[in-house]
């Protein structure tokens, strides 16, 4: 079985990772947006739809708060087995250090992954960090930095 892990640091504080990254369903908004241009529900799993236009089912596995970290399955895809995390650790002063480990079968399929795990977090740091230097004004608007995602 194939295992990926990267982390990241983050320059942003941990609780404003941790509340983009548990809002499950609105990962092309506050996550990664144009790395994944689309989140829908469908009861306990979330349909992504990536910038490559490719689609994945995500079973939520967990979302633990107190450890900010969330678990995710993918089904129905062409991996015969895909569980993955991803964890916010609080990184002095004041920055993140964000940990995505994946776990997947059939192992050919490794090397794409990890590349698009890449990209994810790559999309992350550049929506979080700059999200993080907008000026807090009490607004709930909040703008949006789109990336390009080649895969």
């Amino acid at each position: 079985m194939a295992s990926i892990h990267r982390e990241i640091t983050i320059a942003a504080r941990p609780e404003e990772v941790w509340a983009a990254l548990s809002d499950v369903g609105a990962v092309h908004t506050r996550l990664a947006p144009g790395f994944v241009v689309d989140t829908r529900m469908d009861g306990g799993a979330r349909i992504v739809t990536f910038g490559n236009g490719m689609v994945a089912r995500e079973l939520i596995v967990d979302v633990d708060a107190a450890a900010r970290r969330l678990a995710w399955a993918v089904v129905g895809t062409p991996l015969t087995h895909h569980n993955a995390s991803l964890q916010v650790f609080a990184e002095a002063p004041g920055g993140s250090r964000l940990v995505w480990i994946a776990d997947l079968l059939p192992n050919d399929l490794a090397g794409t992954i990890a590349g698009m795990i890449e990209q994810g977090l790559g999309a992350m740091r550049q929506t979080l960090e700059a999200r993080a230097q907008q000026p807090q004004s009490g607004n709930a608007n909040h703008q949006v930095t789109r990336t390009a995602c080649r895969i």
